[in-house]
């Protein structure tokens, strides 16, 4: 079980906004941004790491920046992860798929090599349980055969508030490389202003990761 900080309802800043989304049919937020990738797809390209697993693991590493996204609702407050892992969809050879759970709180050559190999255990599990993390995790899936402008995603009922993140295939728009990058979240915990943290973060993730994996500098904020 991933640990995590305790905030009682009555000391959370935006009780009424919670008791007002939480009230709701339909709770949930969501965004779709394209986000530019051209330096980042050239070092993965040059390096030949996967594609998949690196943007997951800056993904990752950008949800965990934002404090509002590790935030989820418990029956005695608001659960506060310290690190919230993801659990992503592995393609099966028959055309359904499994999960996979991976951390990301280390360093990405120590990362790779994890992923993978979670990745072929989970291929051999073949499971669609999330164990005792389920909770804590981000949902994240990918549609790499297509690069979407809009996204509806199915969501449970009664309303859990785990973040999906999803994301579909990059397209060129002349020299820029763009990526579809969706956020749905609960609206009780989560506003627009942090999901636009969120894009913000990964955009940072993407520079750092290019930077320190190849020859490019980080353009100033």
């Amino acid at each position: 079980m991933e640990a995590y900080e305790l905030i009682p309802l009555l000391d959370y800043k935006r009780r009424a906004h919670f008791e007002y989304f939480s009230s709701l049919a339909q709770p949930y937020a969501g965004l779709t941004v394209s986000i530019e990738i051209q330096d980042f797809l050239q070092v993965v390209k040059r390096k030949g790491y996967p594609f998949f697993l690196t943007f997951l693991y800056c993904v990752s590493r950008s949800a965990n920046r934002i404090p509002e996204l590790r935030q989820r609702i418990g029956e005695e407050g608001i659960r506060q992860y310290r690190h919230c892992p993801t659990s992503h969809t592995v393609a099966l050879e028959d055309g359904t798929y499994c999960y996979c759970a991976l951390r990301s709180d280390l360093p990405f050559e120590d990362y790779l090599p994890y992923a993978q190999a979670a990745q072929e255990a989970a291929r051999t599990a073949r499971s669609l349980e999330d164990g005792e993390e389920g909770e804590s995790l981000f949902f994240v899936s990918c549609l790499p055969w297509v690069s979407y402008e809009a996204l509806v995603q199915p969501t449970p009922f009664p309303a859990d508030s785990n973040p999906r993140i999803t994301w579909g295939a990059y397209r060129w728009e002349g020299e820029r490389a763009v990526l579809p990058v969706s956020l749905l979240c609960h609206h009780a915990l989560v506003d627009g202003l942090h999901m636009a943290r969120f894009y913000q973060a990964l955009r940072e993730e993407l520079d750092r990761f290019a930077a320190e994996q190849g020859d490019i500098q980080v353009p100033s904020p």
